[in-house]
């Protein structure tokens, strides 16, 4: 494969600051939160690289899982970091991990030990990377739901109290919220499958046609992938949805919309 050389990645690197240069006559938050986004996946993913050429040259249990709980923490706080509307912090932070465990982590592990049966089981190889696509893609669609669901809350108040007030529960008269929430999530999912092969090639069939792989069994990686990750993506969406919708009311299912603070 053609190696990627640092006068390359820095010619790119202008490319963004262009059009950011760009952007900052329209919008400079915007383009100041292009440019510091930008700095940021420049380091940290020097920095995986540096901890998985590491993890690939001493495949251990414990390291994959070290690694694999950072990463898991560390999603479940970029999930608070995007809600508008935040509650305490340690309910914020147990929400998104939850709503991850119960999607990437249980499919990445059904994935290393049932589908793909690496050896070992733990082969780093495979397990951060599957790991990685699912809590990545999940990770977007678990705040998103949050998001939605609570800007709806704040938006349509006056609806949900009417709808308590006329007898109906707490899950009840959220309903809607949640059914907004959800399909505000599975936007992306839904696209990502219509279009692939046909609009786009996907990053991981993409990258491994450039390392040289027979085309189908990147398609067959690819597939697996996709599936893997709407699984992902519909069940964390799903638990964030549940986990979300209660947290807007109390213990007396009264709309409680005072236990959060705008960040807008």
């Amino acid at each position: 494969m053609h190696d990627i050389t640092l006068p390359v990645l820095m010619l790119a690197g202008l490319l963004i600051a262009a059009v950011s240069a760009l952007l900052y006559r329209q919008h400079r938050r915007s383009a100041r939160q292009l440019l510091w986004a930008t700095l940021r996946m420049a380091v940290q993913l020097t920095l995986v690289g540096l901890v998985l050429q590491a993890l690939f040259a001493h495949t251990a249990l414990w390291s994959v899982c070290l690694v694999g709980l950072l990463m898991m923490l560390l999603a479940g706080h970029e999930i608070r970091a995007r809600q508008r509307y935040r509650g305490g912090w340690r309910g914020e932070w147990l929400t998104g991990l939850l709503s991850l465990s119960l999607g990437s982590m249980l499919l990445t592990l059904l994935t290393l030990t049932v589908l793909v049966q690496p050896e070992p089981w733990y082969q780093p190889r495979y397990a951060i990377p599957f790991l990685g696509m699912l809590l990545g893609n999940s990770m977007t669609g678990i705040a998103m739901t949050l998001n939605r669901i609570r800007e709806g809350a704040f938006q349509q108040a006056a609806i949900v109290e009417t709808r308590l007030a006329l007898g109906e529960d707490a899950r009840s008269a959220s309903a809607g919220l949640r059914a907004d929430g959800l399909r505000q999530s599975l936007i992306g999912v839904i696209n990502m499958l219509a279009a692939a092969g046909v609009v786009s090639l996907p990053g991981m069939m993409t990258g491994q046609l450039l390392a040289g792989a027979d085309p189908l069994t990147a398609v067959r990686y690819q597939i697996l992938i996709l599936l893997l990750i709407a699984t992902a993506t519909v069940i964390g969406s799903l638990v964030a949805a549940e986990l979300a919708c209660r947290q807007l009311f109390d213990n007396r299912q009264r709309l409680a919309l005072g236990t959060f603070t705008d960040h807008g």
